[in-house]
């Protein structure tokens, strides 16, 4: 439930949302994603959390960090840390849930509501503080995907629970099929293991 007057904040996990969308089959479309909260109430930040490849030369992500940079998204990214698992595949770790949980707790008094767009369990202590500050918060994610992307205690915790799935024709766009090359895996940063 949102009100048009109330001034609110988005705060997106760039690799949970990621892995949401495709795990329902879909892209998200940012243009849309921010109009469609814009059009809720009055906007004040949304921000985008990732972490980057810094050694790369090209990263398949930095076209889309740059463009949600020029069109009204606040960026915050810190370099990510590459491994290799136990099956030999390049993977990435990155973890920005404390810059999101401290961003949060930052704007707090400023907004009214506070969107997360994230199913990780770990923000449930981040959503009660909120809301013992006054600040509504919706969670996006997905319940509809095997296994459910968002954890229930984060589901129980939050005011409201935004269905991802019920918003895939205001901000989706389908999904377009990249070449893949299973000889060299690279797990990428919208895949990545939680420190």
């Amino acid at each position: 439930m949102f009100y048009r007057d109330e001034k609110l904040a988005l705060f997106i996990d760039g690799s949970n949302l990621y892995a949401s969308a495709k795990s329902l089959g879909f892209d998200i479309d940012y243009k849309l994603l921010r109009a469609e909260f814009m059009r809720r109430g009055k906007m004040l930040r949304a921000y985008y959390y990732t972490a980057l490849l810094e050694n790369d030369e090209y990263s398949p992500i930095r076209p889309l960090v740059d463009w949600l940079n020029y069109n009204g998204f606040t960026m915050v990214t810190k370099p990510a840390k590459e491994f290799t698992d136990s099956m030999g595949r390049r993977k990435i770790k990155g973890n920005m849930d404390i810059e999101l949980a401290v961003d949060a707790l930052e704007l707090a008094p400023h907004v009214d509501h506070i969107v997360i767009f994230s199913g990780d369990g770990d923000f449930r202590p981040l959503v009660e503080s909120l809301q013992r500050k006054g600040v509504r918060v919706s969670v996006v994610s997905t319940i509809r995907s095997q296994p459910p992307m968002i954890a229930d205690e984060l589901r129980r915790q939050c005011d409201n629970f935004i269905e991802l799935d019920e918003l895939r024709d205001v901000i989706g766009r389908p999904v377009r099929e990249a070449p893949r090359d299973d000889a060299n895996e690279t797990v990428l940063d919208h895949e990545m293991v939680d420190e």
